[in-house]
């Protein structure tokens, strides 16, 4: 088909030979801006539609790692019996409302299948691969759309409060430097060294020093600016409701507000995957993970460096005198519903972590909330479909999407390429349960 090209107008154009084919990428979260970047790079004609207007959702409230160290799969050995033990606790930072649902009881099937130390190490690997390769990206994004999201790069510490879980960090530090990371072993005295400022209750830590942190509301922001100045066409608060087919390809996306034509379709809705999937006759085990997060804007005493509390199962992150606490992964459908006992468990933790640290519990009317996308093994989607050959599915990032979404972004625009992908990507099938 002939190239679409928008003018100033936004109206479209039909020309020949502008650009490179048009691609429509449904879904404007991290993952989907990030395949626009690169995709705009290659002179692709890039649509970006999106459900909502790209200022909240879950690539905005979340810590915004970028972490190698997180090569460790969500489904790992013990993570059933954590959530069994949890199950009873509002409070709890792993939770899994039990309701009669297929798509539920299909993916919990394969998570208990995927929770061992086998599939573990097979798939470590594969998600360090991709972490690396975003690590490395998002200098190069920086130094190309400027430095303005408050990236840092010093690291970030798992703190352990019991001895227990300080040798198990000690252990994955030992296979993260297989990896060729980077890691410091620090006991009490040098981890309060760290944050001279706060009184810390810790065993000891390990700080992954190549991990680092960004402002990821910024950086969407930053990121989405940028793509509009380089010709992305951004289609906002439209909601996809089909696809025009043609035997084993797609020609069009039908949505409330019109159908928009292209040449290759990218499906990054995050949360929202199976949906769109299914209408394109593809089943994909997947659910929400609800987390919560809550923003300190002035903090005059803060900490020095991101922080993931093991024991607590949460994360900090500053910037400046900002900060910023979150986690929990709630698997109870997609919904908004907030549950406040869920973010005084944060709080709580956070407060037995770091007793010096000078903050009042969240109030609730400024809670944040987002879906992850968790697939049964803990890696996400990436690539074509058998069933339609002009489709990419790039979702199921979980807690990882920052993480991941440079390089998920470089692999799709190679897969939409047709070359030879940066990393192997066969972990990540769209076929493999």
């Amino acid at each position: 088909m002939k190239d679409i090209v928008y003018d100033n107008t936004g109206i479209q154009n039909s020309t020949e030979g502008n650009k490179k084919s048009a691609v429509i990428i449904i879904g404007g979260g991290i993952i989907g801006l990030n395949c626009a970047y690169y995709l705009q790079k290659e002179e692709y004609a890039v649509t970006v539609i999106e459900r909502s207007d790209i200022t909240h959702g879950c690539s905005f409230g979340n810590m915004g790692y970028f972490s190698p160290s997180h090569f460790i799969p969500l489904a790992s050995p013990g993570i059933i019996a954590e959530g069994l033990r949890y199950m009873l606790r509002s409070t709890s930072p792993f939770y899994i409302k039990p309701r009669l649902n297929r798509s539920l009881a299909e993916w919990a099937y394969h998570f208990w299948k995927n929770s061992n130390a086998n599939t573990v190490l097979k798939n470590a690997p594969h998600l360090n691969n991709i972490l690396q390769l975003s690590r490395q990206l998002i200098n190069d994004i920086r130094d190309d759309i400027g430095d303005t999201f408050l990236m840092e790069e010093k690291g970030c510490l798992m703190m352990c409060r019991e001895q227990k879980g300080l040798d198990h960090e000690f252990r994955v530090a030992a296979d993260a430097e297989k990896f060729g990371l980077t890691v410091e072993r620090l006991n009490k005295r040098e981890v309060q060294a760290l944050e001279p400022d706060i009184e810390l209750n810790v065993t000891g830590a390990v700080l992954f020093k190549d991990d680092c942190h960004i402002n990821p509301g910024r950086f969407m922001i930053v990121l989405k600016k940028y793509l509009e100045g380089k010709g992305v066409q951004f289609k906002l608060n439209t909601t996809v409701t089909g696809f025009e087919k043609q035997i084993n390809k797609i020609s069009a996306v039908i949505t409330d507000k019109g159908k928009f034509e292209g040449d290759e379709f990218i499906v990054a809705t995050g949360s929202w995957l199976p949906g769109v999937a299914k209408m394109l006759g593809i089943k994909l085990f997947l659910q929400s993970g609800k987390g919560y997060s809550y923003t300190y804007d002035q903090v005059q005493k803060n900490i020095r460096y991101p922080a993931i509390l093991k024991e607590g199962r949460c994360a900090m992150t500053p910037w400046g005198h900002q900060l910023r606490i979150g986690g929990t992964m709630e698997i109870s459908g997609i919904n908004e519903r907030i549950l406040p006992k869920r973010m005084k468990g944060i709080y709580e933790s956070v407060k037995s972590f770091y007793p010096g640290l000078q903050i009042d519990p969240p109030s609730i009317d400024k809670i944040w909330h987002g879906l992850r996308p968790v697939t049964p093994d803990g890696l996400p989607y990436i690539g074509r479909t058998k069933k339609i050959e002009n489709v990419v599915i790039a979702g199921g990032h979980a807690m990882v999407g920052v993480s991941m979404a440079p390089g998920t972004g470089k692999l799709v625009t190679e897969i939409i390429e047709r070359k030879k992908t940066t990393v192997d990507m066969h972990a990540f099938s769209i076929e493999r349960f």
